[in-house]
Protein backbone atom coordinates (compact mmCIF):
# COMPACT_ATOMS: atom_id res chain seq x y z
CA UNK A 1 0.00 0.00 0.00
CA UNK A 2 2.92 2.36 0.89
CA UNK A 3 4.45 1.79 -2.34
CA UNK A 4 1.68 2.53 -4.54
CA UNK A 5 0.96 5.95 -2.54
CA UNK A 6 4.45 6.12 -3.25
CA UNK A 7 4.40 5.38 -6.76
CA UNK A 8 1.43 7.89 -7.55
CA UNK A 9 2.94 10.82 -5.29
CA UNK A 10 5.60 10.35 -7.61
CA UNK A 11 3.52 10.09 -10.84
CA UNK A 12 1.61 13.60 -9.75
CA UNK A 13 4.76 15.14 -9.28
CA UNK A 14 5.95 14.62 -12.54
CA UNK A 15 2.44 15.34 -13.90
CA UNK A 16 2.53 18.69 -12.37
CA UNK A 17 5.89 19.24 -13.32
CA UNK A 18 4.62 19.13 -16.83
CA UNK A 19 1.63 21.19 -16.91
CA UNK A 20 -0.02 24.69 -15.07
CA UNK A 21 -3.35 25.02 -17.15
CA UNK A 22 -5.00 21.93 -15.26
CA UNK A 23 -5.33 21.58 -11.58
CA UNK A 24 -3.01 18.62 -9.85
CA UNK A 25 -4.35 15.61 -10.94
CA UNK A 26 -5.65 13.37 -8.18
CA UNK A 27 -6.91 9.17 -9.75
CA UNK A 28 -10.65 8.96 -8.59
CA UNK A 29 -11.47 12.14 -7.44
CA UNK A 30 -13.36 14.78 -9.25
CA UNK A 31 -11.63 17.61 -10.96
CA UNK A 32 -13.22 20.42 -9.30
CA UNK A 33 -14.42 21.54 -5.79
CA UNK A 34 -17.64 19.98 -4.71
CA UNK A 35 -18.16 22.09 -2.08
CA UNK A 36 -19.81 25.02 -4.13
CA UNK A 37 -22.55 24.75 -6.90
CA UNK A 38 -20.61 25.49 -9.74
CA UNK A 39 -17.85 23.20 -9.04
CA UNK A 40 -20.79 20.39 -9.01
CA UNK A 41 -21.93 22.25 -11.74
CA UNK A 42 -18.77 22.31 -13.61
CA UNK A 43 -18.31 18.78 -12.72
CA UNK A 44 -21.41 17.11 -13.79
CA UNK A 45 -21.22 18.82 -17.43
CA UNK A 46 -18.35 16.65 -17.79
CA UNK A 47 -20.39 13.78 -16.66
CA UNK A 48 -23.09 14.71 -19.25
CA UNK A 49 -20.47 15.20 -21.84
CA UNK A 50 -21.86 13.37 -25.33
CA UNK A 51 -18.97 13.86 -27.07
CA UNK A 52 -17.54 11.26 -25.02
CA UNK A 53 -19.70 8.71 -27.06
CA UNK A 54 -17.66 9.16 -30.03
CA UNK A 55 -14.35 8.17 -27.84
CA UNK A 56 -13.20 4.98 -29.83
CA UNK A 57 -12.35 1.64 -28.57
CA UNK A 58 -8.32 2.65 -29.13
CA UNK A 59 -8.47 6.16 -27.92
CA UNK A 60 -10.10 4.27 -24.43
CA UNK A 61 -7.46 1.61 -23.92
CA UNK A 62 -5.18 4.31 -24.40
CA UNK A 63 -6.85 6.16 -21.58
CA UNK A 64 -7.26 3.53 -19.27
CA UNK A 65 -3.66 2.67 -19.78
CA UNK A 66 -2.24 5.75 -18.87
CA UNK A 67 -4.19 5.95 -15.76
CA UNK A 68 -2.56 2.54 -14.92
CA UNK A 69 0.62 4.09 -15.79
CA UNK A 70 -0.21 6.72 -12.97
CA UNK A 71 -1.26 4.35 -10.41
CA UNK A 72 1.90 2.30 -10.48
CA UNK A 73 4.66 5.84 -10.98
CA UNK A 74 5.28 4.15 -14.70
CA UNK A 75 4.20 7.70 -16.48
CA UNK A 76 5.88 8.02 -19.56
CA UNK A 77 8.12 11.91 -19.42
CA UNK A 78 5.61 14.91 -20.89
CA UNK A 79 2.49 13.80 -19.33
CA UNK A 80 0.39 16.87 -18.47
CA UNK A 81 -2.36 17.00 -15.83
CA UNK A 82 -4.41 17.85 -18.30
CA UNK A 83 -4.45 14.67 -20.46
CA UNK A 84 -5.23 12.71 -16.95
CA UNK A 85 -7.79 14.49 -16.45
CA UNK A 86 -8.97 13.73 -19.92
CA UNK A 87 -8.16 10.15 -19.71
CA UNK A 88 -10.29 9.80 -16.19
CA UNK A 89 -12.86 11.62 -17.82
CA UNK A 90 -13.18 8.83 -20.43
CA UNK A 91 -12.96 6.09 -18.60
CA UNK A 92 -15.54 6.90 -16.23
CA UNK A 93 -18.01 8.25 -18.73
CA UNK A 94 -17.89 4.33 -20.34
CA UNK A 95 -17.09 2.05 -18.14
CA UNK A 96 -18.99 0.58 -15.30
CA UNK A 97 -17.11 1.78 -11.46
CA UNK A 98 -17.63 -1.15 -10.09
CA UNK A 99 -17.72 -4.39 -13.01
CA UNK A 100 -14.98 -2.19 -15.69
CA UNK A 101 -17.40 -3.39 -18.03
CA UNK A 102 -18.43 -0.89 -20.67
CA UNK A 103 -22.06 0.37 -20.34
CA UNK A 104 -24.32 0.30 -23.42
CA UNK A 105 -24.67 4.31 -25.14
CA UNK A 106 -27.92 5.26 -24.64
CA UNK A 107 -27.75 4.27 -20.69
CA UNK A 108 -24.86 5.84 -20.10
CA UNK A 109 -25.11 9.53 -18.25
CA UNK A 110 -23.44 10.90 -21.45
CA UNK A 111 -26.35 9.68 -23.44
CA UNK A 112 -28.92 10.55 -21.55
CA UNK A 113 -29.73 14.10 -23.26
CA UNK A 114 -29.09 12.83 -26.65
CA UNK A 115 -30.93 9.48 -26.46
CA UNK A 116 -33.78 11.17 -23.82
CA UNK A 117 -34.40 14.05 -25.59
CA UNK A 118 -36.41 12.30 -28.33
CA UNK A 119 -38.45 11.09 -25.55
CA UNK A 120 -39.25 14.69 -24.25
CA UNK A 121 -40.36 15.64 -27.79
CA UNK A 122 -43.08 12.60 -27.49
CA UNK A 123 -44.23 13.52 -24.10
CA UNK A 124 -45.39 17.18 -25.32
CA UNK A 125 -46.54 16.58 -28.53
CA UNK A 126 -50.09 18.30 -28.82
CA UNK A 127 -53.22 16.49 -29.34
CA UNK A 128 -52.35 13.50 -27.39
CA UNK A 129 -54.23 10.15 -27.65
CA UNK A 130 -54.50 8.02 -24.73
CA UNK A 131 -52.20 5.47 -26.66
CA UNK A 132 -49.83 7.84 -27.66
CA UNK A 133 -49.81 9.12 -23.41
CA UNK A 134 -49.74 5.50 -22.33
CA UNK A 135 -46.89 4.82 -24.84
CA UNK A 136 -44.53 7.76 -24.55
CA UNK A 137 -44.86 7.83 -20.75
CA UNK A 138 -44.18 4.23 -20.54
CA UNK A 139 -41.06 4.51 -22.88
CA UNK A 140 -39.83 7.30 -20.47
CA UNK A 141 -40.02 5.18 -17.44
CA UNK A 142 -38.40 2.56 -19.53
CA UNK A 143 -35.62 4.44 -20.23
CA UNK A 144 -35.38 6.22 -17.20
CA UNK A 145 -34.94 2.28 -15.16
CA UNK A 146 -32.43 1.01 -17.98
CA UNK A 147 -30.40 4.09 -17.12
CA UNK A 148 -30.71 3.62 -13.09
CA UNK A 149 -29.84 -0.11 -13.80
CA UNK A 150 -26.86 0.56 -15.91
CA UNK A 151 -25.25 3.07 -13.35
CA UNK A 152 -26.56 1.02 -10.25
CA UNK A 153 -23.89 0.70 -7.47
CA UNK A 154 -22.91 -3.28 -7.91
CA UNK A 155 -20.64 -3.45 -5.05
CA UNK A 156 -23.42 -5.43 -3.34
CA UNK A 157 -25.72 -8.27 -4.66
CA UNK A 158 -29.73 -6.59 -5.29
CA UNK A 159 -32.35 -8.67 -6.11
CA UNK A 160 -33.33 -7.75 -9.52
CA UNK A 161 -36.93 -7.85 -8.10
CA UNK A 162 -36.21 -4.95 -6.04
CA UNK A 163 -35.32 -2.93 -9.63
CA UNK A 164 -38.46 -4.40 -11.15
CA UNK A 165 -40.65 -3.33 -8.14
CA UNK A 166 -39.34 0.32 -9.00
CA UNK A 167 -40.03 -0.09 -12.55
CA UNK A 168 -43.94 -1.00 -12.40
CA UNK A 169 -44.36 1.55 -9.78
CA UNK A 170 -42.95 4.11 -11.67
CA UNK A 171 -44.75 3.11 -14.79
CA UNK A 172 -48.39 2.93 -13.28
CA UNK A 173 -48.33 6.37 -11.13
CA UNK A 174 -46.95 7.57 -14.35
CA UNK A 175 -49.12 6.60 -16.88
CA UNK A 176 -52.25 6.72 -14.61
CA UNK A 177 -51.40 10.31 -13.56
CA UNK A 178 -51.42 11.13 -17.23
CA UNK A 179 -53.94 9.87 -18.17
CA UNK A 180 -56.06 10.94 -15.07
CA UNK A 181 -55.09 14.74 -15.92
CA UNK A 182 -56.20 14.26 -19.41
CA UNK A 183 -59.56 12.92 -18.96
CA UNK A 184 -59.67 16.10 -16.46
CA UNK A 185 -58.74 18.73 -18.64
CA UNK A 186 -61.11 17.00 -21.74
CA UNK A 187 -64.17 17.25 -19.23
CA UNK A 188 -63.55 20.77 -18.51
CA UNK A 189 -66.49 22.37 -20.18
CA UNK A 190 -65.02 25.93 -18.94
CA UNK A 191 -61.76 25.75 -21.15
CA UNK A 192 -61.86 27.06 -24.69
CA UNK A 193 -60.22 24.93 -26.96
CA UNK A 194 -56.93 26.87 -27.28
CA UNK A 195 -56.90 27.23 -23.38
CA UNK A 196 -57.76 23.16 -22.80
CA UNK A 197 -54.58 22.52 -26.19
CA UNK A 198 -52.13 24.71 -23.61
CA UNK A 199 -53.24 22.95 -20.34
CA UNK A 200 -52.95 19.43 -21.92
CA UNK A 201 -49.25 20.77 -22.39
CA UNK A 202 -48.00 20.65 -18.89
CA UNK A 203 -49.88 17.36 -17.93
CA UNK A 204 -46.59 15.40 -18.44
CA UNK A 205 -44.56 17.19 -15.72
CA UNK A 206 -46.75 15.94 -12.77
CA UNK A 207 -46.83 12.79 -13.76
CA UNK A 208 -43.00 12.29 -14.32
CA UNK A 209 -42.48 14.28 -11.09
CA UNK A 210 -44.66 11.77 -9.08
CA UNK A 211 -43.03 8.50 -10.88
CA UNK A 212 -39.42 9.71 -10.46
CA UNK A 213 -40.41 10.03 -6.18
CA UNK A 214 -42.18 6.43 -6.68
CA UNK A 215 -39.20 5.38 -7.98
CA UNK A 216 -36.77 6.45 -5.61
CA UNK A 217 -39.01 5.40 -3.06
CA UNK A 218 -39.47 1.81 -3.81
CA UNK A 219 -35.95 1.36 -5.09
CA UNK A 220 -34.59 2.45 -1.81
CA UNK A 221 -36.86 1.80 0.46
CA UNK A 222 -34.33 -0.50 2.24
CA UNK A 223 -32.36 1.90 3.00
CA UNK A 224 -35.16 3.62 5.71
CA UNK A 225 -35.10 0.49 7.01
CA UNK A 226 -31.36 -0.56 7.46
CA UNK A 227 -29.72 2.97 7.18
CA UNK A 228 -26.59 3.86 4.94
CA UNK A 229 -23.04 4.47 5.88
CA UNK A 230 -22.13 7.73 7.21
CA UNK A 231 -18.25 8.26 7.53
CA UNK A 232 -15.66 10.76 9.29
CA UNK A 233 -13.73 13.55 7.72
CA UNK A 234 -10.68 10.80 7.25
CA UNK A 235 -12.88 8.62 5.39
CA UNK A 236 -13.41 6.23 8.28
CA UNK A 237 -16.98 4.50 8.54
CA UNK A 238 -18.53 5.31 11.79
CA UNK A 239 -21.91 3.57 11.69
CA UNK A 240 -25.07 3.45 9.80
CA UNK A 241 -28.08 6.04 10.50
CA UNK A 242 -31.01 5.79 9.18
CA UNK A 243 -32.10 9.34 9.73
CA UNK A 244 -29.28 9.64 7.03
CA UNK A 245 -31.22 7.80 4.59
CA UNK A 246 -34.05 9.70 5.07
CA UNK A 247 -31.69 13.20 4.20
CA UNK A 248 -30.67 11.03 1.09
CA UNK A 249 -33.31 10.19 -0.50
CA UNK A 250 -35.07 13.89 0.74
CA UNK A 251 -32.47 15.00 -1.14
CA UNK A 252 -32.38 12.35 -4.04
CA UNK A 253 -36.04 12.91 -4.50
CA UNK A 254 -36.21 16.64 -4.46
CA UNK A 255 -33.44 16.33 -7.36
CA UNK A 256 -35.74 14.15 -9.20
CA UNK A 257 -39.05 16.54 -8.79
CA UNK A 258 -36.73 19.86 -9.96
CA UNK A 259 -34.84 17.59 -13.10
CA UNK A 260 -38.28 17.49 -14.93
CA UNK A 261 -39.55 21.20 -14.19
CA UNK A 262 -37.67 22.82 -16.54
CA UNK A 263 -37.73 19.99 -19.16
CA UNK A 264 -41.41 20.07 -19.56
CA UNK A 265 -42.64 23.54 -18.23
CA UNK A 266 -40.06 25.81 -20.23
CA UNK A 267 -40.73 23.93 -23.89
CA UNK A 268 -44.29 24.45 -23.38
CA UNK A 269 -44.44 28.43 -22.40
CA UNK A 270 -41.70 29.03 -25.46
CA UNK A 271 -43.74 26.76 -28.05
CA UNK A 272 -47.00 28.45 -27.26
CA UNK A 273 -45.43 32.18 -28.09
CA UNK A 274 -43.32 30.62 -31.21
CA UNK A 275 -46.15 28.94 -32.65
CA UNK A 276 -47.97 32.66 -32.79
CA UNK A 277 -45.20 34.08 -35.18
CA UNK A 278 -45.44 34.88 -39.05
CA UNK A 279 -42.90 32.05 -39.46
CA UNK A 280 -44.56 28.74 -37.92
CA UNK A 281 -47.93 29.85 -38.73
CA UNK A 282 -46.80 29.91 -42.38
CA UNK A 283 -44.06 26.41 -42.46
CA UNK A 284 -46.26 24.21 -39.55
CA UNK A 285 -43.87 21.66 -41.09
CA UNK A 286 -41.25 23.41 -38.69
CA UNK A 287 -43.20 23.09 -35.95
CA UNK A 288 -41.18 19.48 -35.07
CA UNK A 289 -38.42 20.54 -35.36
CA UNK A 290 -38.20 23.79 -33.38
CA UNK A 291 -39.83 22.05 -30.44
CA UNK A 292 -36.84 19.45 -30.94
CA UNK A 293 -34.35 22.32 -30.46
CA UNK A 294 -36.21 23.55 -27.54
CA UNK A 295 -36.83 20.60 -25.47
CA UNK A 296 -32.84 19.69 -26.33
CA UNK A 297 -31.92 23.19 -25.28
CA UNK A 298 -34.12 22.95 -22.34
CA UNK A 299 -32.74 19.03 -21.28
CA UNK A 300 -29.34 20.11 -21.50
CA UNK A 301 -29.56 22.98 -19.19
CA UNK A 302 -31.79 21.45 -16.61
CA UNK A 303 -30.09 17.96 -16.28
CA UNK A 304 -26.31 19.42 -14.70
CA UNK A 305 -28.37 22.22 -12.77
CA UNK A 306 -30.42 20.08 -11.04
CA UNK A 307 -27.88 17.30 -10.38
CA UNK A 308 -25.29 19.66 -8.78
CA UNK A 309 -28.21 21.20 -6.28
CA UNK A 310 -26.40 18.89 -3.77
CA UNK A 311 -23.34 17.39 -3.34
CA UNK A 312 -22.63 13.44 -4.27
CA UNK A 313 -21.44 13.37 -0.55
CA UNK A 314 -23.70 15.74 1.78
CA UNK A 315 -22.33 16.78 5.23
CA UNK A 316 -24.72 16.66 8.24
CA UNK A 317 -24.28 17.40 12.09
CA UNK A 318 -23.51 14.55 14.34
CA UNK A 319 -26.06 16.13 16.72
CA UNK A 320 -28.82 15.55 14.11
CA UNK A 321 -28.24 11.38 14.00
CA UNK A 322 -28.58 8.45 16.56
CA UNK A 323 -27.22 8.87 19.87
CA UNK A 324 -24.86 5.76 19.01
CA UNK A 325 -23.57 7.66 15.99
CA UNK A 326 -22.56 10.52 17.48
CA UNK A 327 -20.99 8.83 20.28
CA UNK A 328 -18.96 6.53 17.89
CA UNK A 329 -16.91 9.87 16.41
CA UNK A 330 -15.34 12.68 17.92
CA UNK A 331 -16.03 14.54 14.85
CA UNK A 332 -18.89 17.40 14.84
CA UNK A 333 -20.21 16.49 11.24
CA UNK A 334 -19.99 13.66 9.17
CA UNK A 335 -20.76 12.36 5.59
CA UNK A 336 -22.80 10.15 3.28
CA UNK A 337 -23.28 9.21 -0.27
CA UNK A 338 -27.10 10.85 -0.99
CA UNK A 339 -27.15 8.75 -4.68
CA UNK A 340 -27.82 10.62 -7.84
Amino acid sequence: MADTATTASAAAASAANTSTDAPPFQLGKPRFQQTSFYGRFRHFLDIIDPRTLFVTERRLREAVQLLEDYKHGTLRPGVTNEQLWSAQKIKQAILHPDTNEKIFMPFRMSGYIPFGTPIVVGLLLPNQTLASTVFWQWLNQSHNACVNYANRNATKPSPASKFIQGYLGAVISAVSIAVGLNVLVQKANKFTPATRLLVQRFVPFPAVASANICNVVLMRYGELEEGIDVLDGDGNLVGSSKIAARHALLETALTRVVLPMPILVLPPIIMSMLEKTALLQARPRLLLPVQSLVCLAAFGLALPLAISLFPQMSEIETSQLEPEIARATSSRTVVYNKGL
